[in-house]
């Protein structure tokens, strides 16, 4: 069963192999932010805005241009990411975010 796993920088950490990197730079990241969401009054601490950004990222990606976080830039992206998406089955998925946090 494929499984979360949280990015680290400790020292002699390495990733899993054959897991794939869903964190913001990659490809596959979220372009909603924590600092956006704190700036824009969207959540009022860190833990809720969370919350809020892969709430967003979740309605962009399932909703498209209906969702009311859509932007216009991120069409090209959204279009990426839902024909490649399958892409991720199966695989072990790892990002930056703590695993007791969406």
């Amino acid at each position: 069963m494929p499984s979360r796993i949280q990015l680290r920088r400790t020292k002699g950490w390495r990733k899993p192999e054959g897991a794939i990197v869903v964190a913001r730079p990659s490809k596959w990241g979220n372009p909603f932010t924590i600092a956006d969401c704190l700036d824009y009054g969207f959540a009022s601490n860190e833990s809720q805005a969370r919350g809020v950004v892969v709430e967003c990222f979740s309605d962009w990606l399932l909703r498209g241009e209906l969702s009311e976080w859509w932007f216009t830039n991120g069409a090209e992206r959204n279009a990426w990411m839902l024909v490649h998406v399958h892409d991720l089955a199966g695989y072990d998925l790892a990002c930056w975010c703590p695993l007791d946090h969406p």
